[in-house]
């Protein structure tokens, strides 16, 4: 143990000789190495202080400077801003010495007008009362008849402007409408004319009247329970006379009765075939012609009870005029006057084709026709254009589209056309009594005439009792009158007359 601690020892001391103590050499050396730097850097932090410090002072110094320059700038622009307020309050001052003095004149002034119109006032009181006294009159009379007096005159100038401006406009529409009339009629081929309804069945023989009537009248029974139809059989030789209010039975009974003379077989049962076979005859050509209808106009799109409708149009007549050829007639000239004035031709043509569908069943139906038209086209789902067409066509509505104008005024030019149809003696003498009626009865007329054959009405005025501008103001009178009274085919011209003679002899 002894000789390993001994080597223990020597080891030891061997390692300190060459290992530690140069180390411990070396950690001193650096120890002083950094005392010696941390000086240098204390006396450099202390350079830089000192450095620092004084830029401080200067930057200050500069700062202090700027500020007191900018203070005194700042003191002196205060200075001027408070010598110009001085100024502003002065002559703000002076404004308000004068501004007082104004007010003051002004109200000077002010009582002196009043003391003036006061005077005037008296002054126009005193003038008043002396014309009343004068002219007799007081001021609301004498305010009264001025205002007469200017409505006189305005009325008198309106008229005359009114005047001006209708003849110019009726000028123009009458050429314009002229013109389009014209040529739509030349365009409208439409081959028509006024007939009637035939319900004479010639006979070969007066021997033929007792084989109709038949034994015991079984046959002429059987006949009239067959169509509905009243069969008529008189002291007219060689005819027989048909009588019934639905002009399809009447036609049916015609083509029956005429079949059976050229049979010659008439008994109850023959009479039988011979009906059913002419109303499928009639039911054809009604149908034939309500196609021809709606191919001539281009209408498509009908439904099919209300073609069947427009087919019996064909053995219908209002005052002798086909109704069917008459709606063709008017499906044309509405389509062309439409065309002309660029709106929906298709759409007048449709509706003046079925604008009097209504006589189809008008004696079946309480009711004007053409509101009974309105009725079956609703029905039928036409459209509303077409239904108000139609039912304006004689202003049982009040129309308000270009299509129900044009269909009312086709309607016209076909129902008024030279022998298109025929006028009873007492309606033609019952209208030229009304439109006479009518102009008589406004204040200043002496006389009235219905000329022309109801298309001209010549009114003669008293000259004392209506000027110039008056007559013009009563031909419009007149005629808007016989608008709302009357119902007439076509247009009706109202002259009024003036007329003042002055007569004197030379002796």
């Amino acid at each position: 143990m002894v000789i390993g601690l001994v080597v223990g020892g020597a080891i030891a001391g061997i390692a300190y000789y060459w290992y530690i103590r140069p180390k411990q050499k070396g950690i001193e050396a650096a120890k002083a190495e950094i005392g010696e730097r941390e000086e240098q850097l204390q006396k450099e932090i202390e350079a830089k202080r000192k450095e620092v410090l004084l830029e401080a002072k200067e930057e200050a110094f500069r700062i202090r400077a700027e500020i007191e320059k900018e203070n005194k700038d700042k003191k002196a622009e205060i200075q001027r801003l408070e010598r110009r307020l001085a100024q502003k309050e002065e002559a703000l001052d002076r404004r308000l010495d004068n501004l007082d003095k104004k007010e003051r004149a002004v109200a000077e002034k002010e009582q002196e007008v009043g003391q003036k119109l006061k005077e005037l006032e008296d002054l126009a009181q005193q003038q008043r009362e002396e014309l009343q006294k004068i002219s007799r009159m007081t001021a609301e009379e004498a305010r009264n008849m001025l205002l007469r007096q200017v409505e006189r005159e305005s009325e008198r100038e309106a008229a005359r402007i009114i005047r001006e401006y209708e003849e110019r406009a009726r000028e123009e529409g009458d050429r314009r409408a002229r013109d389009i009339i014209t040529l739509a009629i030349q365009k409208c081929a439409v081959d028509q004319a006024a007939e009637t309804t035939v319900s004479v069945v010639p006979l070969p023989s007066d021997e033929m009247k007792g084989r109709i009537i038949g034994r015991e009248g079984r046959n002429i029974r059987a006949f009239e329970t067959l169509t509905g139809v009243d069969l008529i059989i008189d002291d007219t030789p060689e005819a027989v006379v048909i009588s019934g209010f639905d002009p399809v039975r009447r036609e049916i009974a015609r083509v029956a009765l005429a079949n059976l003379i050229t049979d010659g077989r008439i008994h109850p049962s023959r009479i039988e075939e011979m009906v059913d076979k002419a109303t499928e005859e009639v039911e054809s050509r009604m149908r034939e012609a309500a196609e021809r209808a709606v191919f001539e106009t281009g209408v498509t799109g009908l439904d099919s009870e209300l073609l069947k409708l427009l087919g019996r149009l064909k053995y219908r007549t209002s005052f002798g005029q086909n109704v069917l050829d008459h709606s063709i007639e008017v499906a044309h000239l509405a389509g062309v006057m439409a065309s002309e004035l660029e709106v929906n031709a298709a759409l007048a043509r449709r509706a003046g084709l079925l604008h009097d569908i209504g006589k189809a069943v008008d004696f079946e139906v309480d009711g004007p026709h053409a509101v009974i038209s309105m009725e079956l086209l609703k029905k039928y789902r036409e459209p509303e254009e077409v239904v108000h067409a139609a039912g304006a066509h004689h202003n049982d509505v009040e129309p308000h589209s270009v299509e129900a104008v044009l269909v009312l005024a086709a309607d016209a030019i076909s129902a008024s056309r030279p022998g298109a149809r025929r006028e009873t003696l007492e309606t033609y003498v019952k209208r030229l009594q009304k439109l006479e009626t009518i102009a008589d009865g406004f204040e200043g007329v002496d006389k009235a005439y219905a000329v022309q054959a109801g298309r001209e009405i010549r009114v003669i005025v008293k000259p004392e009792s209506i000027d110039d501008d008056g007559a013009c103001k009563l031909a419009r009178d007149v005629a808007n009158q016989i608008e709302k009274e009357m119902e007439y085919p076509g247009q009706i011209k109202v002259t009024v007359i003036r007329e003042v003679r002055a007569v004197e002899l030379a002796k």
